[in-house]
């Protein structure tokens, strides 16, 4: 249903932009006129946002394999990627290659980048385009996890390579290896084939043009003309089905953003440490194990060391020694400088390490809640006063009617059934002592004299 409604949405704002403010070359003039018309069976936009991670991977291969077998007109890549994490996108990178429907990759919109492995895909295609304000490169490293792996000169070539095939300047695109081109020098160096604003703009610049795929040379028909009140315009000719994540690999994409992992982890534990000392319903304690489970499903495509994960765990246990203490003591200072140590190595080596004001935010956070508010809940917590009735035993209070020998007393402003001697009765406003708690009702004597009749009340008649 999510789908469904993406697809609507997509032709519905696809028709309502200007398409007709894009001039458009006719296809005679600048095409070979042997070139057959593309079918119109819809165009496909999967939307490709963060890291090439295996849900985006998966998306993309399901999506450039359902395109084919449908024989959709048009799959358009939207691109914003820092490069590949957990993945190796050579298969993807081969898919487009040998796709038999035209692919265009955009980088876009403004301010989105195609850093590492994700420049393979822009190389790759049939058709590229980058809009302003955006940026392609540098390449290297393809792998934002294991960034050794594929040496610079081997990037470079697999660049060239792929560039070639889809008759674009090879040494433009290699010229992205080691540099953040940007959109003019992209298009300047031939890395692309054009700059494109929008989406829309780029669909109504390939309205028209061949584009040469392994299948042949595909025509494309992507618009008509269509007569409003404000004149001709022209809208797609075809449904545009747009494609994102669903919600379980958009929530595993997420988990793998390092920030995320790891605040999660940090934020999990504390939780559970808290639900100790606190002893409450279990909500901070199930809130904190789903928070650690959580951050274990994004440790397990990033490359956390497993000793920094252990340095965070005593760090949080440091912190715990010295609030069941109940002060400031060696095992908070140990455990600071274990949080510390822990976050900053978490995943050192790599270019996956989360954000430096993520791990500011986190250490001063988890300090600030252990020394404050966990000291602040076990201070409530063991300092409030048993009120248990056997405590009462020997409590002052005041009758406040008769007690002979049964009546009301009063004990900690609260009233109390109460039962005295016969030989002592009580009268009302007089002070009285709590000997004894049967049940609900409290065995209680005269402030003064009660003792002797005390050992001869009611117990003995």
């Amino acid at each position: 249903m999510l789908r469904r409604a993406l697809c609507v949405l997509g032709t519905t704002v696809a028709a309502g932009i200007a398409l007709a403010s894009v001039v458009v070359t006719p296809a005679a003039a600048t095409q070979p006129a042997a070139a057959p018309a593309a079918g119109r069976h819809g165009i496909d936009v999967v939307q490709v946002n963060g890291a090439l991670d295996p849900p985006n991977v998966s998306l993309l291969r399901s999506l450039i394999r359902d395109a084919n077998r449908k024989q959709a007109t048009l799959l358009v890549i939207q691109l914003d990627s820092p490069g590949a994490v957990d993945s190796d996108v050579r298969p993807v990178v081969e898919a487009i290659r040998t796709s038999g429907v035209p692919i265009a990759v955009w980088v876009g919109p403004a301010g989105s980048n195609a850093k590492g492995a994700a420049v393979e895909l822009v190389a790759a295609a049939p058709v590229a385009s980058v809009s302003p304000g955006s940026h392609i490169g540098p390449a290297y490293p393809l792998a934002l996890d294991h960034p050794h792996a594929t040496p610079r000169a081997e990037v470079a070539t697999r660049l060239e390579s792929l560039a070639s095939a889809a008759h674009r300047n090879p040494q433009g695109i290699a010229a992205a290896t080691s540099r953040r081109l940007s959109s003019g020098d992209a298009r300047a160096l031939g890395a692309v084939d054009a700059v494109e604003p929008t989406l829309v703009s780029l669909l109504g610049r390939l309205d028209g043009q061949t584009v040469v795929t392994p299948s042949g040379p595909h025509r494309l028909s992507l618009a008509k003309v269509q007569q409003t009140a404000n004149g001709p315009r022209r809208v797609p000719n075809q449904d545009v089905h747009f494609h994102k994540l669903d919600l379980v690999q958009q929530a595993i994409h997420t988990l793998t953003s390092p920030s995320i992992a790891y605040f999660l982890f940090v934020a999990g534990l504390a939780l559970i440490v808290f639900e100790f000392f606190t002893a409450g319903v279990g909500l901070a304690g199930l809130a904190g194990a789903g928070a650690v489970v959580g951050a274990f499903i994004g440790f397990s495509h990033l490359p956390v060391h497993p000793w920094a994960v252990a340095l965070l765990a005593v760090g949080i246990l440091g912190f715990a020694v010295d609030v069941q203490a109940g002060g400031l003591g060696f095992w908070t200072f140990a455990g600071f400088g274990s949080l510390v140590a822990g976050s900053l190595t978490l995943m050192g080596g790599t270019h996956l390490q989360p954000k430096w004001w993520v791990l500011v935010v986190v250490c001063a956070g988890t300090t600030v809640f252990m020394l404050a508010g966990m000291t602040a809940a076990v201070r409530s917590r063991f300092s409030t006063p048993t009120v248990g009735r056997e405590a009462m035993v020997g409590e002052m209070g005041q009758a406040e009617v008769d007690v002979a020998p049964d009546g009301v007393v009063r004990i900690r402003d609260a009233l109390w059934r109460a039962r005295t001697n016969r030989a002592t009765p009580i009268r009302a406003g007089d002070a009285v002592r709590v000997v004894e708690v049967q049940g609900l009702v409290l065995e209680v004597e005269p402030e003064a004299g009660g003792a002797r009749d005390y050992r001869h009340g009611s117990r003995s008649t």
